[in-house]
């Protein structure tokens, strides 16, 4: 979880700034994040301003709208691709024992990656789904509100000295065999095998503004809805709700949770620990448009 969440309140003009600010982003460029956590983006985008030589978010406001070419590179302020391969070992390991068994019984599977940032959490997935033995039936749909990291996922390009700890995480996620199995290193970097992304399809797509696109077996979404505010939050379970068949799963990220969610009663604690849940049998009443 972003540390800035833990820094002190926005004063009042600087609220008015920061609405100002997002609601030129979502006019001028259609990327919605008025409904994200206001004080993690108000940090990160102080820390823009530095970055682009701006006394405050009105300045920034100002080149925002001006230079067409800010926008791809504030997108990485706005959003957060922070992540490791295997993240939670327990969680993959709670998938690989309790949620792969449920996941054989469907002849086709179709996974939802909501919020896939550089692809780890992808790769994670499609390396289980491989030792698994369920890779060939499988279709992975990564995305991202950020073409920057749908980018970064697709090349699947990590650098070097993170591999031990992805190393270490899909040991204890109950890997089977060796990572340096799925990849080549080579100057500084490793390359993840391209085969990986061969049932993969990367494509944009904003929890905040987009409609569902798939009927999937499980949905994937860790460490996203901790930067959405209530709403936000209910209108993306809602989401992963109405995406997911009778008896599909969702995970979500250590600090996430269901509880108080409109959409709670649509789901069934399936390994609460490692918050993964089942979709149950109720119908949903998704609020997508709320």
């Amino acid at each position: 979880m972003d540390a800035a969440l833990n820094e002190d309140p926005i004063l009042p003009h600087e609220e008015i700034e920061l609405d100002l600010m997002l609601e030129a982003v979502w006019r001028q460029y259609q990327y919605d994040f008025r409904g994200y956590s206001r004080s993690s983006l108000f940090r990160r985008l102080e820390r823009a301003c530095q970055r682009f030589g701006c006394d405050g978010l009105s300045q920034l406001q100002h080149r925002l709208l001006r230079e067409p070419a800010v926008l791809a590179e504030l997108m990485g302020f706005l959003t957060i691709q922070v992540s490791e391969m295997f993240r939670d070992p327990d969680y993959f390991r709670a998938l690989r024992e309790t949620v792969v068994p449920h996941l054989r019984t469907w002849p086709s599977l179709k996974v939802w990656i909501a919020g896939c940032a550089n692809g780890e959490e992808f790769y994670s997935l499609a390396i289980l789904f491989r030792e698994e033995g369920l890779e060939d039936r499988t279709i992975f749909y990564c995305t991202d509100i950020s073409p920057a990291a749908l980018a970064k996922a697709k090349a699947g390009i990590f650098d070097l000295e993170r591999i031990p700890q992805f190393t270490e995480n899909h040991r204890r996620s109950g890997g089977r065999g060796s990572l340096s199995g799925y990849y080549t290193a080579a100057y500084g970097a490793a390359v993840f095998d391209k085969s990986l992304r061969a049932r993969a399809v990367f494509a944009e797509h904003s929890l905040s503004t987009d409609q569902v696109f798939a009927e999937v077996q499980l949905v994937s979404s860790r460490n996203v809805l901790i930067y959405f505010d209530r709403a936000l939050q209910d209108r993306a379970l809602g989401l992963f709700g109405a995406s997911l068949v009778r008896g599909g799963f969702l995970g979500l990220g250590s600090r996430e949770t269901l509880r108080f969610s409109q959409h709670s009663n649509a789901f069934a604690d399936f390994d609460r620990a490692e918050k993964i849940y089942r979709r149950g049998a109720s119908e949903l009443q998704v609020l997508a448009d709320a």
